[in-house]
Formats: structure tokens, C-alpha cells, sequence
């Protein structure tokens, strides 16, 4: 993969993202909390729209709250992220 290039925040996001297991999923706010930035939520859910390597830094493994998908800004859209999800063998 080529260097990683974003934000500071962006990168901090998504490197957090490369240790979420397959088969498991965190939601945004799980992920800003990990990051010790526990109000940065909807940054979080921006970062993961911004993600130009998906699904390499598995953005799809990132849901809402209230366990809806949210979004995903690999190929594919919102159907891409819940095949990958269910092919992880997560139950959505």
C-alpha cells in the first residue's frame, strides 16, 4: 500500500481503523474514544467518508450508534459496506 496521505486527524482515525478484527464492529463513537477524542464522533464518521483506501483500512467496519450503517465511501456505496460486512460474517 502507498504511504498513507490525509489529515493528521485522518490518519490517526484510520490507523485505529487497521486493528478493528474482522468480523467484529466499533461504532464512531467507540472509535473517537480509542483515539482519546471522545467528542469527535462526526469527525470520525467524516474521516471514514474521506478514506480513500477502503476497503483496505476497513472503514465498512465502522457503524452508528443506534446500529445503523451509516455510510461508506469505498466502491460500491452502502450495498459494498453491508456485503463486506456480512461476508466478515457480522449479523446487521
Amino acid at each position: 500500500m502507498r504511504p498513507l496521505l490525509g489529515t493528521k486527524f485522518q490518519l490517526k482515525v484510520w490507523k485505529y481503523l487497521i486493528t478493528i478484527p474482522k468480523g467484529s464492529v466499533k461504532t464512531y463513537k467507540q472509535v473517537a474514544i480509542a483515539i482519546k477524542n471522545p467528542k469527535a464522533a462526526r469527525a470520525v464518521a467524516n474521516a471514514c467518508a474521506k478514506n480513500p483506501y477502503a476497503p483496505k483500512i476497513p472503514c465498512h467496519r465502522v457503524i452508528r450508534s443506534d446500529g445503523g450503517l451509516g455510510g461508506y465511501s469505498g466502491r460500491g456505496g452502502i450495498k459494498q459496506k453491508l456485503k463486506l460486512l456480512r461476508s466478515e460474517k457480522v449479523s446487521i
